[in-house]
């Protein structure tokens, strides 16, 4: 999968996830360290990348737009530390299947994951 890693969660989660074969990037990687959360959007749909995120901003901007596009995993509660980050993640990847998580918002809590289609009505 392709993943844009957004500015409140480790650049080193952009490694671990292309160590584990997926084309991920971090925002700071892309020149877009002080890009808004609209441009960060922008940027995913023109390289169809899913966003991951910690900015609870995100699935207000996306529900907005009327978009099915781009993905999103929020990553909700706070002080998630690199290594709880990389665990919930690797059980959401396990869990769901690409074409699941394209055209979703996928929100993980630290003791559950819900999934919701795009577009949001």
């Amino acid at each position: 999968m392709r993943f844009l890693i957004d500015m409140p969660l480790s650049p080193a989660l952009s490694r671990w996830l292309t160590e584990t074969g997926h084309d991920a990037v971090h925002a700071s990687d892309m020149g877009l360290h002080e890009a808004s959360d609209v441009e960060i959007i922008n940027r995913a749909l023109q390289e169809t990348r899913t966003v991951v995120t910690a900015d609870l901003d995100y699935p207000r901007l996306i529900a907005i737009a009327g978009s099915d596009s781009p993905s999103l995993i929020l990553f909700r509660g706070g002080d998630w530390t690199e290594q709880s980050v990389r665990t919930r993640l690797a059980d959401v990847l396990s869990a769901l299947t690409e074409d699941e998580i394209q055209c979703s918002i996928i929100t993980v809590d630290r003791d559950r994951v819900r999934r919701r289609r795009l577009p949001i009505d």
